[in-house]
Formats: C-alpha cells, structure tokens, sequence
C-alpha cells in the first residue's frame, strides 16, 4: 500500500502546503481521501493524475476537504473521463446537489454517483475494506481505517476512542493542527494528541492539517507529543509518499 500526501495544509494558507487531500493507493486500486484546494494540481505534481482519480472518499464537507470536487469533476470531463464516485458522510448528497446547482453547467456531464456512509460501518470503497468511525470536530466528520494498515483521523480532537480505532496500523496520519500554546477546541494540539496515543501500539504517526501557527515549532511540537507517546512521530509533507 502507497500513501502519497497532497495537501497537509490547512484553511489558512502557508504557500507550501495545500488543503487537506491524500491518495491511497494498492495493486490497482487507488482512491483520493478529501479534495481541498490545490488537491487537483498536487495530483499531477504526484504523478497520480487526475485521470487516474475515479473515487474520491470524505472526511467531512468542511471548505478546505472539498473545494476542488468540481475542479476535479470538470477536469474528468474535459479528459474525456465518464465517472466519478465521491463517498462521504451524512449529507454528502445534499452537498453534490448544493454545488452543481451552483455550477449547473456541469450537471449531467459525467455519471456522478454518491454514496453516504454511517459511523462504525464497513464498506467496500474502490476495492478497499475501509471502517469508518465519528470524530470530534465542529461538524460530522469520520476518520477511516484502511484495510487494517492506514488510518486517516480526518479533523478531531485527539481523545482516546480514536486512539483505540487506529492502534495496530502501522501508519496513522492524524490532524496536529497547532502548537500546545494555541487554546483550540475541534482539533489537537501535540501534548493532547500524545496523551491520546500513549498506550497505543502504530508503526509511524504523520502530523497533518498543519496551520501557519506551527511554522517553525516542529521541533518542540515533537517534544510535546513524545513526552507521553514513545512510538514513531513525524511531519507530513506535501508530495510525501510512503510506502506500507
């Protein structure tokens, strides 16, 4: 299995890090969590290609995990592409329908197919055996693992439950949206997330959603969360790909 990051940025821009986008990838099979903005041209910096990009699987509706879905679909189409599948959570239909309303010109242009996933279930995405579970953030929003290897925590705070869903993968990216100076709910800072995670038992932790409050803190943010977690830490960074 190949993750290869796109984006590991946030709403508020730093120039080298582009909204929250990530490709998985194994045998074949291939399927971009999240679509935020700049996701579109990271797929052709990656090499993946955005031709190659038929399912695109959300965390949550939030602006900066989707603003590129119709960019995407309308590149798809330009290419001669004839489908796409986007998977999310609740309201995922409603979302599509919102912004093709909007741009009404695309509508019909591909087979668009939509598919809503609940918490704790399992479902088949693009040939993978994925489990979703809720996180804790300011609107629905599923962290996935995939095939028991790779979890994604999408946006959350770090609390345990998410914790105990990703123990065993042998990578976990998970959001470490700002140092332990900021005050912030619906997202963790370091010392949270090692508390979180202490116990645990993961091969390589990548920090993602990377605000511009954490430029030139990387060092002491990895102090903050090895003073409770011993496991493997690192920093996500855009056109990273890493092989499980």
């Amino acid at each position: 299995m190949r993750i290869t990051f796109l984006g590991t940025g946030s709403a508020m821009p730093t120039g080298s890090r582009f909204q929250s986008g990530i490709v998985v990838e194994e045998d074949g099979r291939r399927v971009l969590v999240d679509c935020g903005s700049g996701v579109l041209h990271r797929l052709q910096q990656s090499g993946v290609g955005y031709e190659n990009i038929s399912t695109v699987l959300l965390t949550h509706h939030h602006v900066d995990h989707v603003s590129d879905l119709m960019p995407l679909l309308k590149a798809r189409w330009l290419a001669g592409e004839e489908h796409l599948e986007v998977v999310g959570p609740t309201g995922t239909k409603r979302l599509l329908d919102g912004l093709l309303s909007v741009h009404d010109y695309l509508d019909g242009k591909i087979d668009l197919q939509v598919r809503e996933i609940t918490p704790d279930e399992e479902f088949d995405v693009a040939g993978f055996s994925v489990e979703g579970f809720e996180t804790r953030h300011s609107m629905d929003c599923l962290a996935y693992k995939f095939e028991d290897e790779f979890t994604f925590s999408g946006d959350s705070e770090a609390f345990s439950g998410l914790a105990n869903f990703a123990d065993g993968s042998a990578v976990l990216v998970h959001d470490c949206s700002f140092p332990d100076e900021v005050d912030v709910s619906n997202h963790p800072t370091p010392s949270q997330l090692g508390e979180a995670l202490s116990g645990t038992d993961i091969g390589r932790v990548y920090l993602t959603h990377l605000y511009p409050h954490t430029d030139g803190k990387h060092e002491a943010m990895l102090k903050s969360v090895a003073a409770e977690y011993d496991g493997d830490v690192g920093f996500a960074e855009d056109l990273l790909s890493v092989e499980i």
